[in-house]
């Protein structure tokens, strides 16, 4: 099989991502989790950009990274001197390669450009390091200079070069002519850098892959500038599922990457991102699931544990018959033919009110239509709550709950009341129930100061499950501890149905 190299640029081009700051403890633990993922090249930063820039590059290259470890620098001397003094394994050199950069960014000529090139590598190499070369803006330049630069950095002893599409211009078939040309006068393996100016990145990442190249520049969740770079998790899986090549990276580890990483850097994944978005091996279509309750491959091209996840069936007005009978027999409860026809038709009517029916709506729901059937266990039970804030406070709060029958309180600061009341709530139930708050949304307010607040909560287990719940009250913070409540109630029933 075909073995492309996996170079990840998300401490580097992902820390260039508007509104991203990355303490070195912070790169230091995305570093290690890269590591753990299988990439072969973590790009650990620009030496020369800050002292703690080069502070975090040089933890990261005495980290004993089984990965190799890489530093960025223009084609200057001090640039490479910073990185070299990191003690990395490799150095990542650039210089512009189109006319318009040349000239407008640089300042400088062609000539000056092959020069500063050649005399660069020859440095980088002097110094016993692996050299990687990239002519930036590679996908805008003369097709002849980039061919004389990418031969001139391979005689000088570089020992890959790098192909940038900077500002994300190329469509898949020119990135293939691309290679190709650049493939016909250098012998030494060739890389691809895609920006998603176009929203093309992936594509003309494997499109380089298909002409010849053999490692692809990506970063996580497909951070970077503007519109960030290729996603590590779709280029990956792409090479796997669809063109059967291989790749070191641990696919079972790309989900809990990506929330790291998303934790880390403060910018969430959208729920409909390809591989690792919340709703990517989701289904709310009745023809969907009713085909992934009988046979998953019907609507999912890859398993979901593949890649980390894990299969979520939703109810609402799309639902059909089967997805919502799985549903509720994941939680224990087997409805009649009759029920679940009845139970269908209410989910589907409070989903036509524009309502999003959550699992713990349609548990509602169920229980109304079996009466006394079902009978859903309440582990923790909410007995009293008090919060504190104002200005100049730090909001905190206190909860009495009833957990398996004992009676436990516990108080917690926070940003704000719902904050400290879900801290303080999470802090009684952790040993039984550690369970994260995924998402939080205010779904309706009615008018006045009097409003009746309607909060819906997503919450996850350590298993990988999520179960949404909803609260209502005129009190904000009630309305979202009563959620909060129920989700975690929900997730221990249904850890409780899969143990059993």
């Amino acid at each position: 099989m075909t073995y492309i190299r996996i170079f990840d640029t998300t401490l580097r081009d992902g820390e260039q991502t508007p509104g991203v700051s990355l303490s070195v403890d912070e790169k230091i633990e995305i570093a290690r989790q890269l590591d753990q993922l299988g990439v072969d090249a973590v790009e650990a930063g620009s030496p020369m950009s800050s002292e703690g820039e080069k502070e975090a590059v040089k933890e990261i290259a005495k980290a004993g990274l089984k990965a190799e470890v890489c530093a960025l620098a223009r084609t200057v001397r001090e640039d490479i001197d910073a990185a070299i003094q990191c003690d990395v394994d490799s150095v990542h050199t650039f210089i512009s390669a189109s006319d318009i950069q040349i000239k407008h960014a640089l300042g400088l000529t062609r000539q000056k450009v092959l020069q500063a090139t050649v005399e660069s590598v020859e440095y980088i190499k002097s110094h016993g390091l692996t050299c990687e070369f990239s002519p930036m803006d590679a996908t805008r330049a003369d097709i002849g200079f980039l061919k004389e630069l990418c031969k001139a950095a391979e005689e000088a002893g570089a020992d890959r070069i790098n192909i940038p599409d900077t500002v994300g211009v190329m469509t898949p078939t020119a990135m293939q002519k691309l290679i190709g040309e650049v493939k016909s006068v250098v012998k030494v393996p060739i890389s691809v850098h895609c920006h998603d100016d176009f929203g093309m990145a992936v594509a003309n990442s494997v499109a380089g892959v298909e002409a010849g190249a053999t490692q692809v520049h990506v970063t996580v969740n497909g951070l970077g500038e503007r519109a960030g770079n290729a996603a590590l998790e779709e280029v990956v899986m792409a090479l796997h599922a669809l063109y059967k090549y291989k790749t070191g990276i641990n696919t079972s580890l790309l989900y809990v990457t990506s929330k790291l990483v998303s934790r880390l850097t403060g910018i969430p994944v959208p729920p409909n991102k390809a591989i690792v978005g919340e709703n990517a091996f989701s289904h709310k279509s009745g023809i969907h699931t009713r085909g992934v309750t009988v046979e998953p491959s019907t609507f999912e091209p890859i398993r979901p544990e593949l890649v980390g996840q894990h299969r979520r069936l939703e109810a609402g007005k799309l639902a059909g018959r089967q997805g919502i009978k799985a549903q509720l027999e994941e939680a224990g409860i087997y409805p009649t033919q009759e029920q679940l026809k009845t139970i269908v038709k209410r989910v589907k009517e409070l989903g036509d009110k524009g309502k999003v029916v959550t699992d713990a709506d349609l548990m509602a729901i169920a229980r109304a239509v079996m009466g006394e059937t079902v009978q859903e266990e309440k582990v923790v039970v909410l007995k009293d709550l008090a919060v504190v804030t104002g200005m100049n406070i730090v909001p905190m709060a206190s909860v009495k709950l009833i957990v398996d029958g004992k009676e436990y309180i516990s108080a917690e600061t926070g940003v704000g009341p719902v904050d400290a009341a879900i801290r303080a709530i999470q802090k009684t139930v952790g040993s039984l129930a550690d369970v994260k708050l995924r998402e939080y949304r205010l779904e309706a307010l009615t008018g006045g100061s009097d409003a009746v607040a309607e909060v819906i909560v997503k919450v996850e287990d350590k298993d990988g499950n999520i179960v949404s719940a909803r609260g209502v009250n005129e009190d904000i913070v009630r309305a979202s501890v009563e959620a909060m409540i129920e989700g975690i109630n929900r997730c221990l029933i249904k850890k409780k149905t899969v143990r059993e």
